[in-house]
């Protein structure tokens, strides 16, 4: 292990940004990091996984610890379930296109979300009626201060949308280093309620579809969607899909008829933010070398060389407008940094 000085992150965060690491390691196992830990006790730390749901607005003046554990294994299994290990440092997408050759069910909705196994369960990362809590069992933590091993049971993760007992109560205070999720083997329960993965199916003439063909037409419709970091720097959605009280919305409503919304309880209801941008006419909207995404108002992009205070301004410009056309305040998912 080596610690490096003044080292760029240009390459370690998926918008591109350039900023510089004022010390930078990478680390390979548990007991690499425990001892990087132990030996860099009062020095200031900030953890790196994929690099996929932050934006980079400065210098980082810490060490940086790079996660990089590799491996995936069957705990147990019996005969409709599998209980499977991943490391933290995995690629997500590749570990859902393992399970999907292992034929094992329900992560196929997900697939192609950018990051790192290890950051699903802070963010609890969901897409097109899935989310990490549906298929979690626990995860692997170290604690950053005294180097102990902690399992978080799913209840102990006070999943949300989009939250987790790490983005909260003990933020900053864990490393996650694996993850266990329990995954069907089958009577598979395939999912394809949003009208965009019915629609991509029946394109492809496929009327009983399986994890592939699932998996298939949402990469499809990402791809259609959302730009390559690896050819347009972006960290894919920015925001969050508001959650309204209905008593809130109703009136809005009236005021918005064709606003479209979606039940999600008795008393609320979420609203696409992707629709709240684009009606407010920023879908596409350059702002120099930053912007907003042409396909998809939710993503902000990274042209060339946009700095991170200048997406930070842009999306700042987007939640102002938002508000201002709709009352309607959206929440940043990105990481700020």
């Amino acid at each position: 292990m080596e610690i490096l000085n003044n080292f760029s992150l240009k390459n370690y965060n998926t918008f591109g940004i350039e900023a510089k690491a004022e010390q930078f390691v990478a680390v390979h196992s548990v007991s690499e990091l425990k001892s990087i830990l132990e030996q860099n006790k009062n020095q200031k730390k900030f953890v790196l996984g994929g690099g996929s749901n932050m934006l980079l607005t400065k210098n980082i003046e810490a060490l940086v610890i790079h996660i990089d554990l590799k491996g995936k294994k069957i705990l147990k299994e019996d005969a409709d379930f599998v209980w499977v290990e991943s490391q933290a440092g995995e690629n997500w997408h590749q570990f859902v296109l393992w399970a999907i050759d292992q034929n094992f069910g329900g992560l196929e909705n997900m697939s192609l979300i950018p990051g790192n196994v290890g950051t699903t369960p802070v963010q609890n990362i969901g897409a097109y009626g899935a989310e990490i809590k549906d298929f979690f069992i626990s995860c692997d933590a170290i604690n950053i201060e005294n180097q102990e091993m902690r399992t978080f049971t799913k209840e102990e993760c006070n999943f949300g949308y989009r939250e987790s007992i790490f983005k909260h109560e003990v933020k900053d205070q864990y490393i996650i280093t694996s993850v266990v999720f329990k995954l069907t083997k089958q009577n598979h329960k395939i999912n394809t309620s949003y009208g965009d993965i019915t629609a991509e199916l029946a394109k492809n003439n496929i009327t009983v579809p399986g994890l592939k063909d699932v998996s298939n037409a949402v990469i499809a419709i990402r791809k259609s969607k959302l730009p390559d970091p690896a050819e347009l720097g972006n960290s894919g959605s920015f925001f969050k899909n508001p959650i309204l009280l209905k008593s809130d919305f109703e009136p809005i409503h009236q005021k918005f008829p064709e606003m479209r919304f979606f039940d999600i309880s008795e008393t609320e209801v979420k609203v696409p933010a992707g629709w709240l941008i684009e009606q407010a006419g920023l879908k596409g909207k350059r702002f120099g070398d930053a912007g907003v995404h042409k396909n998809q108002a939710l993503v902000l992009v990274n042209y060339g060389n946009a700095t991170g205070q200048e997406i930070l301004d842009v999306s700042k410009t987007v939640q102002d407008t938002v508000f201002n056309t709709f009352g309607i305040h959206i929440e940043a998912e990105v990481n700020i940094i």
